[in-house]
């Protein structure tokens, strides 16, 4: 166990003694001790996500059904991410591959944990989305792209991931059921 005092120094604690630590931060410190990414790679992918979802927008002034395919196949995406984590995803794949290597090497890394929570949410709705668009219903595809699109340009764009933000919330109540 990890315990905190009041400035919120980390230490261990003595066996069978309460953490002051919430179940999300301390899952989260744990995290970070285990697996972490270089915060690029995930912004990398949040641009292309956002370049992904607005052909998506443009597609479904035109198509329906083009649009269902281009959104199914950034739902695989996303997928992928969540079960495998951003260096294996295909974006995080050409990240290490093609961009990572011609970058300054990494001043900082971020936990892997709540990017692929991240990657999940982003699924659900691309799922949503397919599903309505690939039905007919532009309006349920548009705006389940709408959300997924507003989250990866507020990572690509100013760094703020938010379903990583809702992470430790969600990890909290799994820790209390």
């Amino acid at each position: 166990m990890i315990e905190t005092d009041d400035d919120d120094v980390r230490r261990p604690s003595e066996p069978g003694k309460h953490s002051a630590l919430t179940a999300g931060a301390l899952l989260m410190s744990t995290t970070l001790e285990v697996e972490q990414v270089d915060v690029r790679g995930p912004r990398f992918a949040a641009w292309v996500t956002t370049a992904v979802l607005v052909a998506v927008f443009v597609l479904s002034a035109f198509s329906l059904l083009a649009a269902g395919v281009l959104l199914a196949l950034q739902a695989v995406v996303f997928a992928v991410g969540a079960a495998t984590g951003p260096r294996r995803s295909p974006y995080g794949r050409i990240f290490g591959a093609l961009v990572a290597p011609r970058l300054a090497p990494v001043t900082e890394k971020e936990p892997v944990a709540p990017l692929r929570f991240a990657q999940l949410v982003g699924f659900v709705f691309a799922a949503v989305g397919t599903i309505g668009f690939l039905a007919g219903s532009g309006i349920v595809g548009g705006v389940a792209t709408g959300f997924a699109l507003f989250a990866a340009f507020l990572n690509a764009a100013f760094g703020f991931c938010l379903g990583c933000q809702i992470y430790p919330l969600v990890a909290r109540v799994r820790a209390n059921a």
